[in-house]
């Protein structure tokens, strides 16, 4: 049963992807050069050949002149042939009859061709050919001379040339096995950077060391290399430093919210088993007691949602569309007084369009509204403003609240960061972060100033969007309308 046609090359290929990358070059070395001598070799061979064959060409032309002139002068029928001497040229006369006289000794030449016959009756002038035979190939030169023609004729000499192939045979096997020690040494040497930089890659991989940088050395592709290697371990390590601020954070913000609640749940827990939980509590402190417990759970909620939100390290999964921003606004309008029904919002919106995620845009402005309605009196509403201007979006959040202080302005959209005047009310800190990833995802800027009511003012720029062209209407034909005329 015979194997199919494409396994063996798939085979090979497999095989191939295998060896080390040492081994690739030193074989590739290998072959060019051996393809190199192998075409060095042709060449040189068809060169040689052609260069004795010009040589030989040559000769013949010339020994073939001095017997013309001989027989001029005595004639082809008495012009001597001296005795053949074992090795070199040979010879023949051709008679105007046909016939031939050749020197005494002399091995037989093939007989005389059409053409050399068209040359002794003086078809042409001269004429040279090559008789090739299963055993010797002649070059044979035929010269117009008197009444007839003399041929004079070498047997085709091989030996230079397989002298010479055999040597350039030797010369290229040299050459392969030194061009594959060559290779593998090249390999060693070029590739040693990076076996420095395997060991080190393995050494971060056992150790988790993120801190230490692999040497910069080498030049070129292996710079690059490890300069990449180098930011890549630079951006692990903030990114791990960064977690762990995140569960360092995490655990200092979630203590005080689950302190609190143990202590209350234990209260009741033990007032409950003591059998004096109504007498110990009054209907009045029982009622503030669940509402503080309810109230602490519903900020564990709010916090541990804002961690998720915050540690994705992404704004969110969804996709980008270009949207209207004036309905995301109105969204979280509309959300954040449900949530909090006390706070009252004053909208000046107008319609503009912007390439973003619905959902995380709208997060961003909910919690700057929910920012601001902390601070803002009762009697005075958050005030929302949505414009464009320029190339921007521009979106204004401020409310009347006592505003930031200066010192506190730098750090307004770190994670957790309160200020002192803040640490009495609720929240968790990361509202603002939160809207500065978001920002920063659409490419924007958020900024924080004075508001003219003397609170603060929050705002956020965006790159605008064109709007989308409204699909063309279609013209549809009604009863009772005018068809074109006919």
């Amino acid at each position: 049963m015979s194997r199919p046609a494409g396994r063996e090359p798939r085979r090979l290929t497999r095989w191939w992807r295998r060896r080390s990358l040492r081994a690739r070059l030193t074989v590739i070395a290998a072959t060019a050069i051996a393809v190199s001598v192998f075409v060095a070799f042709q060449v040189a061979s068809q060169l040689l050949g052609s260069e004795l064959q010009d040589s030989a060409k040559d000769q013949l032309r010339a020994d073939s002149h001095v017997l013309a002139t001989n027989a001029q002068r005595a004639g082809l029928a008495q012009v001597p042939l001296p005795p053949y001497p074992g090795s070199g040229r040979l010879m023949r006369v051709i008679l105007p009859d046909g016939s031939t006289r050749t020197p005494a000794g002399q091995p037989a030449l093939p007989p005389v061709s059409e053409h050399a016959g068209r040359v002794a009756q003086g078809g042409s002038a001269d004429l040279m050919e090559s008789n090739d035979s299963d055993e010797d190939g002649y070059l044979i030169y035929t010269l117009r001379a008197g009444d007839g023609a003399i041929q004079v004729a070498q047997v085709a000499d091989d030996s230079p040339i397989n002298r010479f192939g055999f040597g350039m045979l030797l010369i290229g096997l040299l050459c392969v096995a030194g061009g594959a020690l060559v290779g593998r040494t090249v390999a060693r040497t070029g590739l040693a950077p990076i076996d420095r930089l395997t060991a080190a890659a393995v050494r971060v991989a056992h150790t988790r060391d993120l801190d230490a940088d692999i040497p910069d050395e080498g030049g070129g592709e292996i710079r690059r290399l490890i300069q990449s290697i180098n930011d890549m371990l630079a951006a692990l390590r903030d990114s791990r430093r960064a977690q762990r601020l995140l569960a360092e954070d995490a655990a200092h913000e979630l203590k005080t919210p689950l302190t609190s609640l143990r202590l209350n749940v234990e209260l009741l827990i033990r007032l409950d088993r003591r059998g004096t939980l109504d007498s110990a509590l009054p209907a009045e402190s029982r009622t503030r007691l669940l509402n503080d417990l309810g109230a602490q759970v519903a900020e564990l909620s709010t916090l541990v949602a804002e961690l998720t939100d915050l540690a994705r390290g992404d704004v969110s999964d969804e996709s980008t569309e270009v949207l209207d921003l004036a309905d995301v606004v109105a969204a979280a309008v509309t959300r954040a007084r449900s949530r909090t029904p006390d706070i009252e919002v004053a909208l000046d919106v107008t319609s503009v369009w912007v390439s973003g995620r619905p959902a995380a845009l709208e997060r961003a402005v909910l919690n700057l509204i929910d920012n601001a309605g902390k601070w803002s009196p009762a009697d005075q509403p958050v005030q929302v403003r949505l414009r464009a201007e320029d190339a921007s979006v521009v979106l204004e959040v401020d409310d009347a609240g006592p505003g930031i202080d200066a010192a506190d302005v730098p750090r307004v959209f770190d994670r957790f960061y309160r200020a002192d005047s803040a640490r009495a009310l609720p929240g968790s800190g990361l509202g603002l972060s939160i809207v500065q990833r978001v920002v920063d995802a659409h490419g924007g800027r958020a900024t924080v100033a004075r508001s003219a009511r003397g609170g603060a003012l929050l705002r956020l720029d965006l790159p605008a969007a064109a709007p989308p062209t409204p699909p063309a209407p279609i013209a549809r034909l009604t009863a009772g309308e005018d068809t074109a005329a006919s």
